[in-house]
């Protein structure tokens, strides 16, 4: 695993939520609630929009992991927060939680409807219900932990999922959404495809940390612009996707940036492979499958 970067320097937060930086140009950060299952506050998601944002801008960061200490990865609001909102809204005669929600642009916690060019990865464990499988459901890798439970149970409670649900299908987001029930990591990934990776717990951050070890050996520019590809993809047709990628500013970085220029290229003659330093950053071996 490279070196974690000590420089950086993230805004200041609240202890309910950890930053780490476990590796080179990774940012980790533990939702920091266990005794109340990780349920959101304000607080915290003050601290997620303020770190977060500051992830986008900076340059040395390439991916972040969500994860929750203790037995769940985020358990949705927290109730005692949200009841004290909904009683001083009713004294202040406030109807106007539909405005919020749409107003908030980055939704549950600041990640659910983040559309953030930088890869988000999950690591879950116990499970994720309401809010928090919104979290799992905008991220784009998922690492589930054996027996792990994802729910939309806001329909039991006479509420909806208003921050942004995303599945494969209609018909599976459906399933979820109408009926509420719970479904676990297995089922997550077979079937409804959210969950890429089931491990056994105790894995599961260390396999979040290796699939971000894979996504910084490639370029950044690349990544990035991938992303957005997909992210574009989501609003548009094939031909309107194909034109707003090719021209978006990312794409140039991609096509114009240092990171595509390779700097110098050795060949080992004992085990055939080309290695490829590209600018500063950027070290990777292709095996040369040609016969001696």
């Amino acid at each position: 695993m490279s070196q974690p970067n000590t420089t950086l320097k993230p805004p200041a937060h609240s202890n309910e939520l950890k930053v780490d930086f476990p590796a080179d140009h990774v940012l980790l950060l533990t939702f920091n609630r266990p005794k109340s299952l990780n349920a959101m506050t304000p607080t915290m998601a003050d601290d997620l929009r303020r770190v977060l944002d500051w992830f986008e801008a900076e340059p040395q960061l390439w991916v972040v992991i969500v994860t929750g200490a203790g037995r769940v990865f985020c358990a949705g609001a927290d109730l005692k927060a949200q009841i004290s909102r909904w009683n001083n809204d009713q004294q202040q005669n406030k109807t106007d939680e539909q405005q919020r929600i749409a107003a908030d642009v980055y939704g549950f916690a600041s990640i659910s409807r983040r559309q953030s060019t930088k890869p988000i990865i999950a690591a879950v464990c116990g499970g994720a219900y309401g809010g928090g499988t919104e979290i799992v459901l905008n991220c784009d890798l998922v690492i589930a932990g054996e027996g792990s439970k994802f729910a939309l149970p806001e329909v039991k409670r006479g509420r909806r999922n208003p921050q942004g649900v995303l599945l494969t299908t209609l018909k599976l987001a459906s399933e979820m959404l109408f009926l509420g029930r719970a479904v676990d990591a297995a089922e997550a990934h077979a079937r409804f495809g959210f969950v890429n990776r089931v491990v056994p717990p105790s894995e599961v951050l260390p396999t979040a940390l290796s699939i971000a070890e894979e996504i910084i050996a490639n370029s950044p520019d690349a990544v990035q612009s991938s992303k957005e590809g997909l992210l574009i993809s989501q609003k548009l047709d094939f031909h309107g996707t194909l034109l707003a990628h090719t021209g978006s500013r990312a794409s140039t970085r991609v096509y114009k940036g240092e990171n595509i220029k390779v700097c110098r290229m050795i060949r080992t003659v004992n085990t055939q492979a080309i290695t490829f330093r590209v600018a500063d950053w950027y070290v990777f071996d292709l095996f040369d499958h040609r016969r001696a």
